[in-house]
């Protein structure tokens, strides 16, 4: 299980390093601003909710949720074990690990890292709640955008890609 954590959290990191890389060259190249992608929430014939988040320009799935009620960006990452989150966005939510709390080894493009295990009462996207959610707080640095990984993920009825969205049903 430790080894799916550390591979998992490698292929996050790897995601975020090119995320950051692609961020650069967009906007250096960028001559307009950017535009943004909208996820729909509806109900399906079979009574579950449903949530389609379109690729963005960089080919990523952003989406919006809120923890304790209040608006926080994700983008969805499938190769995440959990939900990650920067210290920045976790202090938003009163999350304010104390450096001793930081003894989960992460693996990132980066290098290894020290994150701190948390959980959230309630993580809403689109409709969509799931409680109880297991997530990392990880350094700045190291993170700079919130992931939203397997631990919400898998408590979904599914999820998956589909003619060029990421589709949650639960």
């Amino acid at each position: 299980m430790r080894n799916i954590l550390f591979a998992a959290a490698a292929i996050a990191g790897a995601g975020v390093f090119m995320a950051q890389m692609a961020d650069k060259m967009s906007a250096a190249s960028a001559t307009t601003s950017p535009q943004r992608t909208i996820a729909v929430a509806t109900p399906t014939q079979t009574g579950y909710r449903s949530l389609r988040i379109p690729r963005d320009s960089r080919g990523h799935f952003q989406t919006d949720g809120r923890i304790d009620g209040q608006r926080i960006g994700f983008m969805v990452d499938t190769g995440a074990s959990v939900v990650a989150l920067n210290e920045t966005s976790a202090a938003r939510f009163g999350l304010r690990p104390a450096r001793g709390d930081y003894n989960a080894t992460v693996t990132t493009a980066n290098g290894t890292i020290k994150a701190a295990r948390t959980r959230l009462a309630m993580l809403e996207v689109g409709g969509i709640i799931v409680r109880d959610v297991d997530a990392m707080v990880l350094p700045d640095e190291a993170l700079s955008e919130n992931l939203l990984g397997l631990s919400f993920l898998s408590r979904l009825k599914r999820f998956e890609y589909a003619n060029g969205q990421m589709v949650l049903e639960q």
